[in-house]
């Protein structure tokens, strides 16, 4: 199973680190990652694979939604299927 995570926030060190770190930490690996920073905001998109994650992939968005909220960011993590579902017409 793939994810698509998204970090939208104010642009400071470590954002990529330490959000590939709670993947890392938790057995998901990052397929992709695109970034870009827009005057002084951080925006990323990555393409994960959860299929060998050692927690539940609603954990995993917990984890990160929590580490974002911590640190003024705005994660989410999506299924692919569902992000799939939903840009489709």
């Amino acid at each position: 199973m793939r994810a698509v995570i998204t970090v939208v926030g104010k642009d400071m060190v470590g954002i990529l680190a330490k959000v590939s770190g709670i993947c890392a930490d938790n057995n998901v690996n990052i397929i992709e990652v695109t970034q870009s920073i827009m005057q002084d905001m951080f925006c990323m998109i990555m393409m994960a694979d959860t299929s060998q994650s050692t927690v539940a992939f609603t954990e995993l968005a917990d984890k990160l939604e929590g580490f974002g909220k911590e640190n003024n960011l705005v994660i989410h993590a999506m299924h692919e299927d569902l992000f799939n579902s939903m840009h489709r017409i």
